[in-house]
Order: C-alpha cells, then structure tokens, then sequence
C-alpha cells in the first residue's frame, strides 16, 4: 500500500496569501473608483461634446491661473461671473414647474430669480417668463450621470448631454401648458454671457448646466423654441 503525504500548508503561507489577495482587492476597488469618475468625463470629451457647436472664448492674457479660491457652483450667481446684475420682471408668480419626459423629469421646481440649486431649478433673474417673448433661461445642477436622480435638485440635470434636437420639454406656468421644441445644444465658457441674452422675436427657452460631467470647465446650453400643444 501506498501513502500520499501532504505538507500542510503554515499560517505565515495562508496569512500572506489573504494579504496578496486583499491587496489585489483594494486595487480593484480603486481602479473602478477611478473610471467611474473618469469615463464618463472620458465619454463626453470625445463622444458628447464634438455633437455640440463651441463658442469658447480663449483665456484673457492677463490672466493668471493658479490657485484660486473655491466656488460654490450650487449658487446662481457663481456661473456667469461677468454677467451684470439683471433687472427683475414684476409677477406675482414665484415658482412653477418643468417636465423633460425623455429624462423623466416630472415637474420640477423653478423658482424665479432664486439662488440656491440645491433646492430647486432657477429662471434666471431679469429673463422672459415662459410663453412670453423672449428667452426664459433656467439653470439646473449637475453631477457624474450615474448619480442622475430627477427627484433630487443637486443630480437632475446630470444628463441633459443626451438631449437632441426635437425633443420635448414641458412647462406648466400660471395654470397655463408650454411646449417647447429644442432646437440646438451648444457649449459655451464661463465669460460667454451671450446664452443669458433675450430675443423678442418668438418664445424660447434655455435650460444651462455645468459640463464636462461632474466638473465645471464650460456650459452646456439647451436651446428650445415655444411649439403648439
């Protein structure tokens, strides 16, 4: 008769290869925390964004980048520096409500002239009210697209990016419903206030968020125009 002997594995051999194994488990862990940070800026960069007409303004000369102080982008005034103080239009409307059915976005809150993101969407101060001529302009917040949630102010326009011409958003504003159609999405820098300005020859509607995802380097502007119902 034959005996198999077996060399029975030590406790410093079984202790070191749980440590390997953790190790090769952390790292895992770090590089999926990485790309999901990183592809989907990746993602936009080369995929989204060529979609979209540029008018980014070159970095004035004068200029100095370095270290600058933190900016809290949950707050309108912050996204358009350069913008001068806009002139309130006179309503008894404070809020209404906006829908993106392709987003499922179900009427979300804007308030008029607000400041705080977190809370809510914000009309713009001192531009047209919704079915009126001229340009009403909304901004949203926006976070990395897989944090997207259209109940919560800080997320809901984290994939505004996957709009296209054609599509549809809807306002509800004094007892009264707006439809209207996008026409084209473009990005813009920081100093470009020309996005805010007003056009009186129809209704439109921009809605504004920050981009690439999960950064705040340049705007995205969704541009719509009043449509029958």
């Amino acid at each position: 008769m034959h005996y198999l002997y077996v060399k029975k594995t030590s406790r410093s051999q079984t202790f070191a290869i749980k440590q390997k194994l953790l190790s090769v488990i952390f790292v895992l862990i770090g590089l999926v925390l990485i790309g999901s940070a990183t592809i989907p800026i990746f993602f936009y960069q080369f995929f989204v964004s060529p979609s979209f007409p540029k008018v980014i303004k070159p970095i004035p000369e004068e200029e100095v980048l370095g270290e600058q102080e933190e900016v809290d982008y949950t707050q309108v005034s912050n996204w358009f520096p350069e913008a001068p103080k806009p002139t309130p239009w006179p309503s008894k409307i404070t809020h209404y409500t906006l829908s993106v059915p392709k987003l499922k976005i179900s009427d979300a809150i804007v308030q008029i002239g607000g400041e705080d993101l977190k809370k809510s969407l914000i009309q713009y101060e001192g531009t047209a009210f919704p079915g009126q001529f001229g340009n009403t302009v909304i901004f949203g917040h926006s976070v990395l697209p897989q944090f997207f949630n259209p109940k919560n102010y800080l997320t809901i326009f984290s994939t505004l990016p996957t709009l296209k011409p054609k599509d549809e958003i809807i306002i509800d504003f004094d007892g009264v419903r707006y439809k209207y159609v996008i026409l084209e999405m473009i990005e813009v820098s920081p100093s470009d206030i020309s996005i805010l300005e007003q056009r009186y020859d129809d209704s439109y509607l921009t809605l504004i968020t920050c981009v690439p995802p999960g950064t705040y380097l340049h705007r995205l502007a969704v541009k719509a125009k009043l449509s029958k119902i």
